[in-house]
């Protein structure tokens, strides 16, 4: 390797770039009206002791054979290469005009076994020749970028609890062409492009003798992720290039802590305030308090990264205390959580349940009590404000009775389970009464109910139920007699007009069968008659109507022997 860049070093060249020291001299140049042509002679970037060139023929038939090229600085030859060779594959067919010294053959400076006296650019001549023998000579066809090529080698130190900032750091060396040794270049300016998040400016350092470098100190607020960029550039008689790195500040050293916290709550209502507290400790002093020291309380998200808390510091004791306001459908609600405002300070995420109940509403849909005292009640529920969004949980819904001026659930509890699925059907036996719908609060759904409503009818029965003659001959006629009321304002009270039913029940038997139709009197009176046939008990039965229940279906009957 060498020591330094100076230009007045001698060189040879490589044996096997030059072991041909018969070769023939380029002729002169051929007349302009040569079919055969000769492209720009280009420095390869990677290796800039070789070079490559282009030469075709426009002649029909004919095909290039021999390309050859010499090396120069003023008059003077510094390397010749009788034989320039085909770049062309069967991989890249696109290469088949192109050529460059053979595979190997590479210059370099003196003091590395070549023939280059010095780092600098020289003048590359090419004669090519095609097979009808037309041939032309290209002077400067290109220049020969013979000078070091650099490279930066860069880094970012790690910020740390002690120190945040980022120092860009790391050693500028060059490459020389053909021996590919590398050598420090000292003295040079390097660039340095802090993060925009940091607020640092563009500054400069320069190299040392060994070719290292150390930026200034830059702030790293934010922790990880941060970009720095280094860039040098340089084109003088010994270097040319430029070299751009970008390294990511991807760690940092953070301080361990150890916070505990607890909520107030586990579920509050929307707009309730909630008391988040806790402590933070240093484990590495036997859980000393920690001071002044800033923690993040929150209850969700606003929006996508957007915390809906406060951020608080520590007081001397290393304690906290946030105090929030629940709020009912935002991001992320259910949950308090505690995490560091600090990218330097680390603890685990700390998080509880708090649920935060949105505003719901329970509607009824139809109410039905029918004669025989069959009361259905269908209704639907769902957010008050988010009429299309609904929860994967089931919600519950009961209907209540008020009973002495208490509200009582009644029947069964209905559930629904989705937004396609939130109405419900409650069916149960009931005499009437005032009833409400209403949903008791949960984790997803605050409490709601339906106004108050009356279902009613009056209750019926038959008094005075007589049959005879007793006992009856049988074929002969049974008469049935009785009355219907009706219980309003709070007395039983005579119902004109009612359509009845006369119903025979045979000895032995459990069933009631039909055997008349009449109607009672405008007075209530009843009187019915009926072929005996055999022993059995006989009853009038009033089945209701649109503002009446049916009357007792126990309701006993008069037994009449038939003989």
């Amino acid at each position: 390797m060498r020591a330094d860049l100076r230009l007045s070093l001698t060189a040879v060249v490589t044996a096997a770039a030059l072991a041909a020291t018969t070769a023939p001299a380029l002729a002169e140049d051929t007349p302009v009206s040569s079919p055969v042509g000769v492209g720009r002679a280009v420095t390869d970037e990677t290796q800039r002791g070789t070079f490559k060139v282009t030469a075709w023929t426009d002649a029909r038939g004919a095909k290039i054979t021999a390309v050859s090229a010499r090396v120069r600085q003023g008059d003077t030859v510094l390397a010749e290469f009788p034989a320039l060779s085909s770049l062309a594959s069967w991989s890249d067919p696109s290469l088949e005009a192109a050529y460059a010294p053979p595979a190997g053959t590479v210059l370099k400076l003196v003091e590395d076994g070549g023939v280059m006296p010095a780092l600098g650019t020289y003048a590359i001549d090419v004669t090519a020749t095609d097979s009808l023998g037309n041939r032309i000579t290209r002077t400067d066809a290109g220049r020969l970028d013979f000078r070091v090529r650099p490279e930066l080698k860069f880094g970012v130190s790690v910020p740390s609890w002690e120190d945040r900032a980022a120092r860009g750091q790391g050693t500028l060396i060059g490459v020389e062409p053909g021996s590919g040794d590398v050598v420090p270049l000292g003295g040079r300016t390097i660039t340095l492009r802090p993060p925009e998040s940091s607020g640092g400016t563009v500054h400069t350092a320069v190299t040392d003798g060994t070719g290292a470098f150390t930026g200034s100190p830059v702030p790293i607020p934010r922790g990880s992720y941060e970009s720095f960029a280094a860039t040098f550039t340089e084109d003088s008689a010994e270097v040319h290039g430029t070299t751009s790195e970008y390294r990511w500040v991807d760690s940092l050293k953070a301080r361990q802590v150890k916070v505990t916290a607890t909520a107030d709550k586990k579920r509050a209502a929307n707009g309730e305030p909630v008391t988040v507290s806790g402590r933070m400790t240093d484990p590495a002093t036997g859980n000393a308090p920690l001071a002044n020291q800033p923690v993040r309380v929150y209850l969700g998200h606003h929006e996508y990264g957007r915390p809906y808390g406060k951020t608080v510091h520590t007081d001397a004791d290393g304690r906290f205390s946030v105090r929030l306001i629940a709020a009912a459908g935002i991001e992320g609600a259910g949950y308090w959580r505690v995490d560091s405002a600090d990218p330097y300070l680390m603890f685990p995420l700390l998080s509880g349940v708090l649920a935060v109940p949105v505003e719901s509403r329970t509607d009824r849909l139809s109410t039905s009590l029918t004669a025989n005292g069959k009361l259905t009640v269908t209704g639907v529920f769902r957010a008050r404000y988010q009429l299309h969004s609904f929860p994967d949980r089931q919600q519950y819904v009961q209907l209540e009775q008020a009973v002495n001026g208490v509200w009582k659930k009644v029947g069964p509890t209905a559930s629904v389970n989705s937004l396609y699925w939130n109405t419900f059907t409650i069916s149960l036996n009931s005499r009437g009464g005032w009833f409400r719908l209403r949903h008791l609060t949960s984790d997803e759904f605050a409490e709601s109910s339906t106004p108050s409503f009356r279902l009613a009818r009056a209750e019926t029965r038959t008094v005075g139920l007589n049959a005879g003659p007793e006992p009856v001959r049988k074929g002969a006629d049974v008469t049935v007699t009785g009355a219907v009321q009706h219980y309003l304002d709070g007395a039983w009270r005579t119902l004109g007009n009612a359509t009845v039913k006369l119903e025979f029940q045979p000895r032995g038997s459990t069933s009631w069968k039909p055997v008349g139709t009449g109607r009672a009197s405008r007075s209530g009176q009843v009187s019915l008659r009926a072929k005996a046939t055999a022993d059995g008990s006989w009853r009038i039965r009033y089945y209701g109507d649109a503002t009446h229940f049916d009357s007792p279906a126990n309701a006993g009957g008069d037994y009449v022997d038939v003989r």
